[in-house]
C-alpha cells in the first residue's frame, strides 16, 4: 500500500515543476508589462530585475504555504488517505481544468483556480463523510470562514485595484499632467521618496513580515524609523539623481517591477507547489506516526503553521527563474493588457458587447451630468492637465512612465496587503485591474475604443468566474471517483492526467498560432520595411484562410438548398459568423501594426488598398449570410423545393465558382500576379453568365405558379448573392495586385 502512496506524492511533486514553469510563463505578463509598455529599460534588463524580484520571494514565501495545508478545510477531521485524496483531486483537476480551458481559448487565474479545486475536494468529501457519521456537519469540516474570506479577497481585489488603479492615477497625472518633464523638476523628490519608500516598507515589512526571514523581528521593532528614514534618504537620493539628468520614473517603474515579481512569488508560489507540498507533509507526518493506519489516521499534525524546506523553496525559486528566461510565453510578453491599455485610441483586438454598449452609454451619461455639475473654470483647469497632445513616450511605448510607475507600485502595495494578511489574491487580478482603472483615468478609453476595450475587460474577467465553478464543480466529481473508485480510480484518473498534460503540450505547440506570432513579431518590429512585410504576410494569410472558408461555406450552402439540409444550413450560418468575427479580429490587428508606421505617403497607398481588400473579404462574407439566411428560412418552413431545372443550370456554375475561389487562393497565396489578368478575366466571364443566369430566372418568375413562387424567389436571391461573390473576388484579385505592387517597389 506504500508504494501507491510514494507514487502519488511524486506525481504530485513532478506537477509542481510543470506547474511552476507554466505559471511563471502565463503571468510574466503581469509583473512585465508596465515596465515593457512604457519601455523603461530594454528587454533583458527588465528580466534580470523581474528574476532577482523572483528568486527572492519564492525563497522567502513559507507562510503562504498555509493556505493549501488548513487554509480551506480543517485536516483534524480527515484521515490520511482523504488528505491524499484531496489533494490528488486538486492537482487532476488542475491539469483538465486547464487542458479545458486552453482547448476553448478562455483566461484562467492559477489561485482561483487552487482555492476552489481544494473547495470542491473538501466539500465532496466533507460531504461523504456527513453521511457515513450524521454527527459531523459539512460546515465543521470546512474552514468556512477562512475559505469565505479567501473568496471574498479574492473577488473584492477585482473591484478594488480598479478602484484605486483609477483614483491613484488620476491624482498622479494631475500632479504630472502628460509632458511629465515640465512638472517633473518640483515633484521628483517627494515622489520618487514615496514611491521607493512605499515599496519597501510593503515588500520588506508588510509582504515579508510573516515569512521565514532572519530579521523581521528587528524590522517590526524598528517599524517606524525605518520607515522615516527611508523616506527622508529616498527623498533625497531622488533629487539628486534628477539633478543628475536620471530619470527617475525609470528607476521606480524597476523598483516597482522588483516589486511586484517579488509579490507574485511570494503570492502565488502556494498555488504551484502548495497542494504538493502539503501532500509530502502529510506522507511524512504519517509515516512517523499513522502506524501504517492511513483510512483511520487524523491529520491533525497539518494544522500547524507550515515549515517548508529552504531547498523546496530556493529550488522553486530558480525553476521560476529559469522559466522566465527562456519561456516562449514570457518572452512574448505584448499581452491582452499592454493592447487594452494603451495610450493611444484606434482599433482594439476585442470586438464588442451589448452589456459593454450598455455600460458605455450609462457611463458617458453619468458623465456628462457630472461635468455639467462641476464649475467650468475648475473643468477647463483639469481639463489643461489632461493634454494628451503634450505627452511625453518612449520609442515605440505603449504609455507613458508615470502610468507605469503607478500600476506597478500600486499592484505590488495591494498584493503584498493580501500577503501579509495570507489572503492568496489573484496576482493576474489585481496587475489587470490596476493597469484597466488607471488606463480608464488616464482618458485612454475614448468614445471610438471603450466599448472595444470594455468588452474586452469583461471576457477576461468573465473567465475568471468561470474558472471558480468549473474547478468546484470538477474537483466534485472527481474526488467522488477518487473516493468510491479507490486505487484504481486514482491510478487511472493520475495515467489521464498524465496523458492530458502531455498532448497538451504536444498540441501547444502545434497548434501555435502564426497569426499571432506574427502580430507580435509585428508589434515588436524596429524597421518599417521589417514591419511590412512582416504585416503583408499577416494579411496574405488571413486572405487565403478566408478564402478556404468562403469556398467551404459556398458548398455547404447549395448542398443544403438542394439536398433541403437544414441542419447543413444552420451549421453554415453558424460557421460564417465564427469566420466573420476572427476576419474582424485579424483585420483590427492588422490595423494595429499599420497604425505603428509611419503617416508617409507611401504608407498611406498601402494602407488604402489594405482596407479595401479587407472590405471585399467582408462582403463576401456578407454575401453568403444573406443567401444563407434566405435558404435556411425556406427550407426550415418546408416550402416547396428548387425546381429540378434550375439545379442542372445552377451546379456546374457552382463549380466553376469554387475552381474560381481556388485560383485567386493560389494566386494570392503565391505572391506573384503575373496570371491577375487571367484571373480577372475569368471573373468577368463567370459574372457575365450568372447575369444571363440571372436574367432568364427573373422571366420565369413572372411566368411561375404561386407554389413555386417562393422557391423561384430563393433562387433568384442565390444567384444575386452569387454575382456579389465574384464581384468581390474581382476586386480582392485587383487590390491584392496594388498591394504587392506597393511593397516590391
Amino acid at each position: 500500500m506504500e508504494i501507491i502512496f510514494i507514487c502519488i506524492l511524486a506525481f504530485l511533486l513532478i506537477l509542481a515543476c510543470f506547474d511552476l514553469v507554466a505559471g511563471v510563463s502565463n503571468d510574466a505578463v503581469n509583473f512585465l508589462n508596465s515596465a515593457i509598455g512604457a519601455k523603461a529599460a530594454p528587454f533583458k534588463v527588465v528580466l534580470a530585475v523581474a528574476a532577482v524580484g523572483i528568486f527572492i520571494g519564492a525563497s522567502l514565501s513559507n507562510g503562504m504555504m498555509d493556505i493549501a495545508r488548513y487554509g480551506i478545510y480543517d485536516p483534524s477531521y480527515f484521515t490520511f488517505q482523504e488528505v491524499m485524496t484531496i489533494c490528488l483531486t486538486a492537482v487532476v483537476t488542475d491539469i483538465i481544468l486547464l487542458n479545458i480551458f486552453n482547448t476553448l481559448g478562455l483566461p484562467t487565474s492559477t489561485t482561483v483556480s487552487m482555492v476552489f479545486e481544494l473547495l470542491g475536494a473538501a466539500f465532496c468529501m466533507a460531504m461523504i463523510k456527513s453521511v457515513g457519521d450524521p454527527s459531523l456537519q459539512v460546515l465543521d469540516l470546512l474552514n468556512t470562514s477562512k475559505a469565505l474570506q479567501v473568496i471574498i479577497a479574492i473577488f473584492l481585489s477585482v473591484a478594488i485595484a480598479f478602484f484605486f488603479g483609477s483614483v491613484v492615477q488620476w491624482i498622479a497625472r494631475v500632479l504630472f499632467t502628460f509632458n511629465y518633464k515640465k512638472t517633473l523638476p518640483y515633484l521628483a523628490g517627494i515622489y520618487g521618496g514615496l514611491a521607493i519608500t512605499a515599496i519597501i516598507y510593503f515588500m520588506l515589512i508588510k509582504g515579508l513580515g510573516d515569512s521565514t526571514f532572519a530579521y523581521k523581528a528587528w524590522i517590526n521593532e524598528h517599524t517606524q524609523e525605518l520607515v522615516l528614514g527611508c523616506l527622508v534618504v529616498s527623498s533625497i537620493v531622488m533629487q539628486i539623481l534628477h539633478w543628475c539628468k536620471v530619470n527617475i520614473l525609470k528607476i521606480i517603474v524597476l523598483a516597482g517591477t522588483l516589486s511586484l515579481s517579488l509579490a507574485f512569488a511570494g503570492n502565488d508560489l502556494v498555488n504551484f507547489i502548495g497542494v504538493p507540498l502539503t501532500g509530502l507533509a502529510s506522507y511524512q507526518n504519517f509515516m512517523a506516526h499513522g502506524n501504517g493506519a492511513y483510512d483511520s489516521y487524523l491529520m491533525a499534525a497539518n494544522k500547524g503553521p507550515a515549515e517548508t524546506p529552504y531547498y523546496f523553496l530556493l529550488a522553486s525559486g530558480v525553476i521560476m527563474v529559469v522559466a522566465l528566461f527562456f519561456s516562449k510565453s514570457a518572452q512574448n510578453v505584448i499581452k491582452t493588457s499592454v493592447n487594452l491599455s494603451r495610450q493611444d485610441d484606434g482599433e482594439e483586438t476585442f470586438g464588442s458587447s451589448r452589456i459593454a454598449r450598455g455600460l458605455v452609454r450609462t457611463s458617458s451619461a453619468i458623465a456628462n451630468f457630472l461635468e455639467r455639475a462641476v464649475p467650468k473654470r475648475t473643468r477647463t483647469w483639469i481639463d489643461s492637465r489632461f493634454n494628451k497632445q503634450e505627452i511625453t513616450l518612449e520609442q515605440g511605448a505603449a504609455f507613458d512612465l508615470v502610468r507605469a510607475s503607478v500600476n506597478l507600485v500600486l499592484s505590488g502595495l495591494l498584493i503584498a496587503v493580501g500577503t501579509s494578511m495570507k489572503l492568496p489574491l489573484s496576482t493576474t487580478y489585481v496587475t489587470f485591474m490596476v493597469a484597466m482603472g488607471s488606463s480608464l483615468a488616464d482618458r485612454a478609453w475614448g468614445r471610438e475604443s471603450a466599448v472595444g476595450r470594455l468588452t474586452g475587460v469583461m471576457s477576461v474577467i468573465g473567465g475568471w468566474f468561470v474558472t471558480a465553478g468549473a474547478a468546484f464543480i470538477i474537483a466534485i466529481i472527481i474526488a467522488a471517483i477518487m473516493n468510491f473508485g479507490g486505487f484504481v480510480a486514482m491510478v487511472a484518473l493520475i495515467g489521464v492526467a498524465l496523458f492530458l498534460l502531455f498532448n497538451n503540450h504536444l498540441l501547444k505547440r502545434k497548434k501555435d498560432d502564426a497569426d499571432d506570432e506574427l502580430f507580435v513579431a509585428i508589434l515588436n518590429a524596429e524597421k518599417p520595411e521589417e514591419m511590412w512585410s512582416l504585416l503583408s504576410e499577416h494579411v496574405r494569410l488571413n486572405q487565403i484562410t478566408l478564402l478556404d472558408q468562403v469556398s467551404a461555406d459556398y458548398m455547404d450552402l447549395t448542398t443544403g438548398l438542394f439536398g433541403e439540409d437544414l441542419r447543413k444550413l444552420h451549421r453554415t450560418q453558424h460557421h460564417l459568423d465564427s469566420h466573420k468575427r476572427r476576419f474582424k479580429t485579424m483585420r483590427r490587428k492588422e490595423t494595429i501594426g499599420l497604425r505603428r508606421m509611419s503617416n508617409d505617403e507611401d504608407v498611406l497607398e498601402k494602407n488604402m488598398w489594405f482596407h479595401l481588400g479587407a472590405n471585399t473579404c467582408l462582403q463576401m462574407i456578407y454575401a453568403l449570410e444573406r443567401a444563407s439566411e434566405v435558404c435556411a428560412e425556406h427550407v426550415d418552413n418546408n416550402f416547396n423545393p428548387i425546381p429540378e431545372q434550375c439545379r442542372e443550370e445552377f451546379l456546374p456554375i457552382r463549380d466553376r465558382v469554387v475552381d474560381y475561389i481556388a485560383q485567386v487562393h493560389r494566386l494570392i497565396a503565391s505572391e506573384r500576379m503575373e496570371d491577375a489578368k487571367t484571373a480577372k478575366a475569368m471573373g468577368k466571364e463567370l459574372r457575365n453568365i450568372v447575369k444571363d443566369m440571372r436574367k432568364t430566372q427573373m422571366k420565369r418568375t413572372h411566368k411561375s405558379s404561386k407554389e413555386d413562387l417562393r422557391a423561384s424567389l430563393v433562387y433568384l436571391n442565390l444567384l444575386i448573392e452569387t454575382n456579389e461573390l465574384l464581384v468581390n473576388l474581382r476586386h480582392l484579385v485587383g487590390y491584392s495586385q496594388h498591394l504587392l505592387e506597393e511593397e516590391t517597389e
